[in-house]
């Protein structure tokens, strides 16, 4: 006889059925566990005999042997001990022989018989939903679990008799609740920035429509504080992305308690993060900062200190929405679609040749230094703005600009323009078809653009990303159609030069 029980192999935010096969023979006894399983699957042994003693229960001395099908998939992580032990009690007898018909199982198994939480029990839910099938797993997993939807069914036992004891029908275990949604901390106010109007203005576009924006300024111009403040401009996450967002927080381990937010999400790695801390991967693909990003902000702070083979592996997912993990026998992708905020001061010394200062680095430090990004990133930046040192007449002014609350009106505004007019894509994710049915300037426009590809030498990419930005501004004035002004404040965010101003370019007429 073989006992089966399913669980589940992650690859990426994807959960696979694994079929787990258990069955007991005569022979010298043993314990094997086969199906390519990784080291923490291979203890599983050890920790499943500490657990059944503590339960009173014995393993028999048979030879008894453990697959995990499909063979050739890789199988990594402790979620394997529940499942493995239910087969194994099924097959011993202490356990009826329908007693995991109808459902899925994930866990770890601590030495006196507790079962442990593990990453990914929320995609495990979903998938089990999927199947037809309810999910087994730890008590604390349970309220991540119970986020899958009505239709899931969730068993949370605390320990490895609880759970006998529910399946035996000699206890009742209540199905767990959602965990709380949470409201997230207090966003700073835009209000409290002062100066900086042309950065405010553009950190207004970006948010509307979901463009990458660089911030190239002195130390202390509010480029770290005005980044700070764009999640606040952000509108909270929809239940759709709220659930591929928790998911890949699932997957990653950073949901405690079942406890998810609608706020969007905002990382700020250190400029020393790997190439696998950023995009993803180490010994089980875990996702990197670009996916815990995903539906959200990921702030690259002091730019040019980040390793370029680092910034180099964001071109793709930037262009995509995704991260493709490649190994020798599986891709793993991860969902990446992010809201790139950069900043970086101009030079090594920090001033650059604008502020008029000496640089002890040298005549060639701003290039130099600036040039440590490679130029095909900077293309992907759709809104590159200067934010000089703010004055102290600016600092000794009260705070009297627009609110957190006002802007976010607007971009609110402007965003649910977008979404209804392209159905549910952002501005700055439009395609080329799209992109000419929604955005097509007006004819003074479209010469202007043309001017400016020429003057400028601007790549195909900057022309369409360019369009893109021109569009969000017109969605901000409650235009249906893309004028020439549009495109001409669209084409003054473009990147420029090392020493030359990126605001007040003109162009003629």
């Amino acid at each position: 006889m073989v006992t089966r029980v399913t669980t589940f192999a992650f690859e990426g935010v994807e959960a696979k059925p694994v079929s787990v096969q258990c069955q007991l023979s005569g022979g010298n006894p043993n314990f094997f566990i086969v199906g390519l399983p990784d080291k923490s699957v291979s203890e599983s042994r050890e920790r499943i005999h500490a657990a059944f003693s503590a339960i009173g229960l014995g393993l028999p001395p048979k030879r008894i042997t453990v697959n995990l099908a499909p063979a050739d998939l890789r199988k990594e992580g402790s979620h394997f001990d529940l499942p493995i032990a239910v087969a194994l009690m099924v097959e011993m007898g202490a356990l009826p022989a329908d007693a995991a018909e109808g459902y899925a199982v994930i866990g770890e198994l601590g030495l006196d018989g507790r079962i442990e939480p593990t990453a990914g029990a929320l995609p495990a839910a979903v998938a089990a939903n999927g199947l037809g099938l309810g999910l087994i797993c730890a008590e604390r997993s349970g309220p991540e679990a119970a986020w899958a939807g009505d239709g899931a069914s969730v068993l949370a036992p605390a320990s490895l008799i609880a759970l006998a004891n529910h399946l035996k029908g000699t206890q009742v275990l209540s199905a767990p609740e959602p965990g709380p949604l949470e409201a997230g901390a207090a966003v700073p106010d835009l209000r409290e920035v002062k100066g900086q109007e042309t950065a405010k203005r553009a950190l207004e576009v970006a948010a509307a429509g979901g463009h990458n924006l660089l911030m190239t300024g002195p130390p202390g111009s509010g480029k770290s504080m005005m980044a700070a403040r764009l999640p606040g401009l952000l509108p909270p996450l929809t239940p759709k992305e709220m659930l591929e967002v928790s998911m890949v927080q699932s997957v990653a381990g950073l949901i405690d308690e079942g406890r998810l937010s609608r706020i969007r999400p905002y990382r700020a790695p250190h400029h020393s993060a790997s190439m696998a801390a950023m995009v993803g991967g180490g010994m089980r693909a875990k996702p990197g900062e670009a996916s815990l990003a995903h539906h959200g902000v990921l702030f690259l702070d002091e730019l040019p200190e980040f390793s370029a083979s680092v910034l180099d592996s964001l071109r793709q997912p930037l262009e995509t929405g995704d991260v493709m993990i490649a190994r020798a026998n599986a891709h793993v992708r991860y969902p990446a679609r992010f809201q790139l905020v950069a900043a970086m001061n101009p030079c090594r010394c920090g001033y650059g040749k604008a502020s008029g200062r000496a640089c002890g680095q040298g005549p060639n430090c701003e290039a130099k230094y600036q040039s440590r990004v490679s130029g095909p990133f900077l293309d992907r930046m759709d809104l590159a703005i200067d934010t000089p040192p703010v004055s102290a007449l600016d600092l000794a002014r009260p705070a009297d600009g627009e609110t957190t609350e006002i802007v976010a009106a607007r971009v609110a505004k402007a965003r649910a323009a977008q979404l209804g007019r392209q159905e549910g894509v952002l501005n700055a994710h439009l395609g080329e078809t799209a992109l000419a049915r929604h955005a097509a300037p007006d004819e003074a426009g479209a010469a202007l653009l043309v001017r400016a590809c020429e003057a400028l030498s601007l790549s195909a990419r900057a022309y369409t990303r360019t369009l893109r930005v021109a569009r969000t501004l017109a969605d901000l004035e409650g235009h249906d159609a893309v004028l020439r002004r549009h495109v001409a404040e669209a084409i003054s965010f473009r990147r420029h030069e090392p020493g030359v101003p990126t605001t007040g370019r003109t162009l003629s007429a």
